[in-house]
């Protein structure tokens, strides 16, 4: 079997890869396990040491956009695309040319040349719960479910939706199998702050752990959904393993998502690393965060992900300890 990762250097696209190739095989769409022969990691960055030393793994760098055009990929014989690339929501709405290259001129030229293999891969698209948002005076209902209207707020949830949309028209016509899973926010993520809005909910856990200030810009009643890492890669293997009968209608599914605040997030932190971590955060609002987050959505449902057998975290103390047991060179302060 030959898998394509786009954004595959990137701290998802990195673990996706690891976890595909320790469990050495992978079963599409209900079909018997097939051998990994091999994954081919597409970014502009080169892929983590580990990635690199592994003979199963080919890595194809550059701009997305021109990788697709030079068909460096998808190559002949791929059987499944996972396609996380993406610039991301505080990116796009700060550079409009930027989302828009990135994340619909890409995805529709990926899908054009999946089409062109003449196979019909199987075709895993990264949207995200972006792709809802509150209306200005008409609020989303409560809670959101697999079929909720999407009414994205932000030029990323839009260019998210529009991905949705082309992948399932792409799988109606029989140019690929389309799987569309709305990634919840993932937190805790290892390593450097990013550009997306949503950056804060993994670092004012991470900095402060490493004994450093953290922003938490927003009200701490405010209320997210949230993904561990673990259960997120988990959704994303698990739809490209579902039959057609299994993921039913073409439209996106939401993952599994943890309800919390963003005042509980704070109080799980303390609770594993005392009041020496949560002095570092510093809750002043930052508007244009403010004004992106308050449109998201908190309250999930996730019917369609819990009939494929996905669950949620249990609660975010336990994604936090998660967050140490696999990072312990980036803890710096005690925990309890």
């Amino acid at each position: 079997m030959k898998i394509l990762i786009t954004g595959g250097s990137g701290f998802l696209g990195a673990r996706l890869a690891r976890t595909l190739l320790a469990q050495g095989k992978l079963a599409l769409a209900g079909s018997p396990a097939q051998t990994i022969a091999s994954v081919t990691l597409a970014d502009r960055a080169p892929p983590p040491e580990d990635l690199s030393r592994d003979a199963r793994v080919r890595f194809v760098g550059g701009d997305l956009n021109e990788q697709i055009a030079g068909r460096a990929i998808p190559a002949a014989g791929t059987d499944v695309v996972f396609h996380l690339a993406a610039a991301v929501s505080g990116e796009c709405e700060a550079n409009f040319d930027l989302g828009m290259r990135s994340n619909f001129d890409a995805t529709r030229a990926l899908l054009d040349a999946c089409r062109a293999l003449g196979s019909k891969p199987t075709f895993v698209f990264a949207s995200s719960l972006a792709v809802f948002g509150n209306l200005p005076g008409q609020p989303l209902p409560e809670p959101i479910r697999d079929f909720t209207l999407p009414t994205p707020q932000s030029s990323y949830g839009i260019q998210k939706f529009i991905g949705e949309q082309l992948v399932a028209d792409y799988a109606r016509k029989g140019f690929i199998r389309g799987r569309s899973v709305r990634l919840m926010t993932v937190s805790v993520r290892p390593g450097q702050p990013n550009g997306a809005a949503s950056s804060f909910l993994s670092g004012m856990i991470r900095e402060p752990l490493a004994g450093q200030k953290a922003a938490c810009p927003v009200a701490a009643e405010t209320s997210v959904a949230l993904s561990s890492p673990a259960r997120t890669i988990e959704g994303i293997i698990r739809a490209a393993q579902a039959t057609d009968a299994e993921w039913g209608p073409l439209t996106g599914v939401n993952l599994p998502a943890l309800r919390t605040t963003v005042g509980d997030m704070a109080a799980a932190l303390e609770r594993v690393a005392g009041k020496a971590a949560t002095s570092l955060l510093d809750w002043t609002p930052d508007p244009a965060i403010v004004r992106l987050v308050k449109t998201w959505p908190g309250n999930v449902m996730f019917e369609r992900a819990r009939a494929l057998g996905l669950e949620p975290d249990t609660d975010f103390e336990s994604v936090v300890r998660e967050y140490i047991r696999e990072n312990p060179g980036a803890v710096k302060l005690p925990v309890r």
